[in-house]
């Protein structure tokens, strides 16, 4: 089942929606951060269990079957709130917020804190993975050619410290159904980790884009 679905909100419904839902998800990350750093012990532990139990059992009275997908307008604008990296609506995203820049790279100032540690004070490899997955992703659907990923090829530079980051990527070159894209994470010393991705045009979107092939 295509977990792509059509809806018709206005813009405002949207904005009340993510006013409602982008606040209570920064909540739930909050708590996500303060189970693990603890130190707390005993009876304090078992009211709490308790208590998180009770606002699971509520939020599920109603909710939807399965995964989240992305909702998109008729107008093509889509919204990803489930996803694992941007999702407004996941507490495992961090999130990141991409943008594009003058140079037409995506661009994201993000924070990574000891929930997505691996070594001791740094970012799990799989998870530096998962960002440099997206914002290559990110990049490939701005110009016009979106793709699945195909292979992503990761170069680990150094380690990644936990804290603030940036990320950036940008295309490379184009041709036919693959769009080849670069990118890299940036740490205070520099870029911790570079990778390279095909991605791949679905075949729905084949005869949707005229894009030309870019570079060589």
């Amino acid at each position: 089942m295509s977990r792509f679905q059509p809806e018709d909100l206005s813009a405002a419904e949207i904005a009340r929606q993510q006013e409602l839902y982008g606040p209570f998800t920064q909540a739930v990350r909050e708590l996500v951060d303060a189970t693990l750093r603890t130190t707390l012990e005993g009876d304090v532990i078992g009211e709490a269990q308790a208590q998180v139990e009770a606002v699971t059992a509520r939020l599920r009275e109603q909710q939807i079957e399965g995964a989240y997908g992305v909702h998109y307008s008729h107008e093509g604008r889509g919204r990803a709130w489930g996803n694992a990296v941007i999702g407004l609506r996941n507490a495992i995203a961090p999130p990141l917020s991409i943008t594009t820049d003058a140079d037409q790279r995506a661009v994201a100032d993000f924070h990574l804190g000891a929930v997505y540690e691996g070594p001791p004070g740094l970012v799990h490899g799989g998870v530096v993975s998962l960002v440099l997955d997206q914002i290559l992703g990110h990049a490939v659907g701005a110009s016009g050619r979106p793709g699945m990923t195909g292979t992503l090829t990761i170069v680990y530079r150094q380690g990644t410290p936990l804290g603030g980051l940036r990320a950036e990527a940008w295309i490379d070159r184009s041709a036919g159904v693959k769009t080849f894209a670069k990118g890299h994470i940036i740490g205070p010393d520099g870029v911790t980790a570079e990778a390279e991705g095909v991605f791949v045009l679905p075949r729905w979107a084949r005869s949707l884009t005229d894009a030309p092939d870019i570079g060589n």
